[in-house]
């Protein structure tokens, strides 16, 4: 019989949650601590991660759909009702307000009698892969920076158990990343962090082994899983390597290569999507099978992610998939099993090889922040996202149920989608919206105003921006209130597309389809009497997952559109603006937010009063069946998801659409000629 003394003590095992208002959060954390998760992982909805209020115009039809809303302290104090944060280890996934989350559940911990210095958990508050990925940038790379190194020395010296900083590999991934780049990109952003605070002065030199002790990562794992186990041992080995030699850090403990993981929620498939389970688990293994370099934390994505939210029920699923590993598998008795493996060695070094040779290209460049302010990083991930979904379309990578073994039986996991995903009740924003009016009204407004003033004036200095923001919080300021001071100081950023700079992924080769859709477009071009079609491809609102609309944007322009692409952030009212003043032929929307419902019909009724009528209207996202039918009733030309994974298709299906809007005939390819 084993002895149960022998075991390695398991990983955190945490759910990504959050929804709707602070208060059902709460009840869904408190349930899922009941049935044995181990850490909590807060999702924040868009405005609370942008830094706008849930009454904002840009957060319109985004409050809660994400994660949950906080708008001051009382929320966060709702949030956390009943759970003592001195005994809960939290991971919360914010980054440009980071700052002011931490501050707030610091405030909270506090009016709970606990003693902050015993606090554990993490703030993800990496930057640059939201330069890159994921969008909910708020200040110039400058002034973001300060605000992490604000952060990392004031945790050192009060909240020594939290990681101030999640070094985020996940997101760039999603983007595009090889395992290579995904190892390389992200050691340069740690490298950029530890040489900022080395040189800000404000953490002594010897120190410096307790900021590495604390930084933290959080990485993606495919489901090719031996070469993300691989990319595991690299990313340690590397780690060990860089804190050893760069920052003389002598302590092997505080050299620990330390990372949560949240597994690829990019394969998952809308088609077949009970397939997702499989892929779930073996993106697992990647991460847990290898001692020698396995997660700290893991937290599964639910199986309908690619449908929309999931459930109280397939979270508990994702939950059950660790427990059966961690406590029925024999997995936590051994040493690392692959030690000695000549396959394993010889994938890990190339990696290794591949990963320091590219980090010496970017450090070449003055480090990271110079490769994200022009465009090269953003602009290798589009590329490398382009030459995947190629793969795909080609069939040179299989996803099955997608581009092969695509005949299926109808699964009873799907069989009514209005039940098979959880909706964000719309009564549930206005709920926020009239409780953040309450909250308004009843806060000390001189207190406010003296808070928000100090925090501008310490801002224009280089004094640590903590304390104030700590004053913010015990003051009642909102977190749009505390994000738009800043924005005073410090101004908003727009970062680079990468699309421009984008190379063509697919060759138009003769009687392809790409070939195909060329023509239509040139012909198309010439019957409307103009020099190109024009697409505006637009995001409204706050999500900043762009890899798609990226990818529709650099097929487009293969294919011989113009395209307009502004990038994110967008109200209805740009989008419009710029679609009349560009005179487009067709507006593309991207929305994976859940705000199409909310968002879409305003272009389209802003759209009608510009006496705009011949421009289709098409939409791409994560959009349930019935939302696609009323989205199409509403005016929508056509809607796609992510089971339309034949990009050209899309691009082919633009131009019938143009064609139907402007009362032309189906085009027609003119037939092959012989010899």
């Amino acid at each position: 019989m084993t002895d149960p003394q022998k075991r390695d003590r398991p990983w955190l095992m945490r759910t990504y949650a959050g929804h709707s208002t602070a208060s059902d959060s709460n009840a869904l954390y408190r349930r899922n601590l009941a049935k044995g998760q181990t850490g909590l992982s807060v999702a924040f909805d868009l405005p609370t991660q942008t830094g706008y209020d849930s009454d904002h115009i840009l957060a319109r039809g985004e409050v809660g759909r994400v994660g949950v809303p906080v708008g001051h302290v009382g929320d966060m104090r709702t949030l956390f009702d009943g759970i003592p944060l001195e005994q809960t280890n939290t991971s919360m996934t914010i980054n440009a307000t980071a700052m002011w989350l931490l501050a707030l559940y610091q405030v909270v911990a506090e009016e709970q009698g606990a003693d902050i210095a015993k606090l554990t958990g993490t703030t993800q508050n990496d930057i640059v892969k939201e330069y890159l990925s994921r969008g909910t940038h708020v200040f110039p790379p400058g002034p973001s920076v300060r605000l992490i190194t604000d952060m990392i020395a004031y945790t050192v010296g009060n909240i020594p158990k939290w990681n101030p900083i999640n070094i985020c590999s996940y997101h760039l991934q999603e983007a595009g990343a090889t395992p290579v780049q995904e190892i390389a990109y992200a050691m340069c952003t740690a490298i950029s962090v530890l040489d900022a605070v080395r040189d800000s002065g404000q953490v002594p030199a010897e120190r410096m082994g307790d900021v590495v002790a604390r930084i933290s990562f959080f990485v993606n794992a495919g489901v090719r899983f031996v070469e993300e186990m691989c990319k595991m041992r690299a990313f340690a080995r590397l780690w060990e390597k860089v804190t050893l030699e760069r920052y003389g850090v002598t302590d092997p403990k505080q050299r620990r290569f330390r990372y949560g993981v949240q597994v690829n929620s990019l394969g998952l498939t809308e088609a077949q999507p009970e397939n997702n389970v499989q892929r779930i688990v073996l993106e697992m293994l990647a991460v847990t099978l290898s001692k020698d370099a396995r997660a700290r934390a893991v937290q599964l994505p639910a199986w309908n992610e690619a449908l929309g939210l999931p459930r109280p029920w397939d979270q508990q699923w994702s939950l059950r998939i660790q427990q059966v590993l961690a406590y029925e598998s024999d997995l936590l008795e051994y040493g690392d099993i692959f030690n000695g493996s000549e396959v394993i060695e010889a994938k890990t070094a190339a990696l290794l090889a591949g990963a320091e040779a590219e980090i010496a290209k970017v450090l070449e460049m003055g480090g990271v922040i110079p490769a994200v302010e022009s465009g090269y990083l953003k602009s290798n991930l589009v590329a490398s996202h382009a030459a995947r979904r190629a793969r795909i379309e080609s069939g040179e990578d299989k996803i099955v149920g997608v581009n092969c073994f695509d005949t299926t039986e109808p699964s009873p996991l799907t069989a009514d989608l209005d039940t098979a995903i959880m909706v964000v009740d719309p009564a549930s924003e206005r709920s926020v919206l009239a409780a953040l009016e309450a909250w308004r009204g009843q806060r000390d407004e001189a207190a406010v105003q003296e808070s928000l003033a100090e925090l501008k004036a310490v801002a224009a200095t280089e004094a640590n921006l903590m304390p104030a923001t700590l004053a913010c919080a015990r003051a009642g300021v909102t977190t749009g209130e505390w994000s738009f001071a800043l924005r005073e100081v410090f101004g908003e950023y727009r970062a680079p597309t990468g699309v421009g700079g984008a190379p063509v992924a697919v060759a138009a080769e003769p009687g392809g389809e790409l070939e195909q859709v060329r023509a239509a477009v040139a012909a198309t071009a010439a019957e409307l009497g103009a020099g190109k079609l024009r697409l505006l491809v637009g995001k409204p609102g706050l999500d900043g997952h762009s890899n798609g609309a990226e990818q529709i944007a650099v097929r487009a322009r293969d294919a011989g559109f113009e395209v307009v692409y502004q990038g994110i952030r967008l109200t209805p009212e740009q989008i419009v603006s710029a679609a009349v003043a560009e005179d487009v032929h067709c507006v593309g929307l991207s929305i994976l937010s859940g705000a199409h419902c909310e968002l879409v019909p305003d272009v389209l009724k802003r759209l009608e009063r510009a006496g705009v009528q011949d421009v289709p209207v098409i939409v791409g996202g994560i959009i349930p069946a019935a939302d696609g039918e009323a989205l199409k009733a509403a005016g929508v030309a056509a809607v796609f998801t992510p089971k339309d994974f034949g990009i050209t298709t899309i691009i082919g299906r633009i131009v019938d659409e143009i064609r139907l809007a402007n009362k032309l005939q189906p085009w027609t390819p003119a037939p092959a000629t012989t010899s």
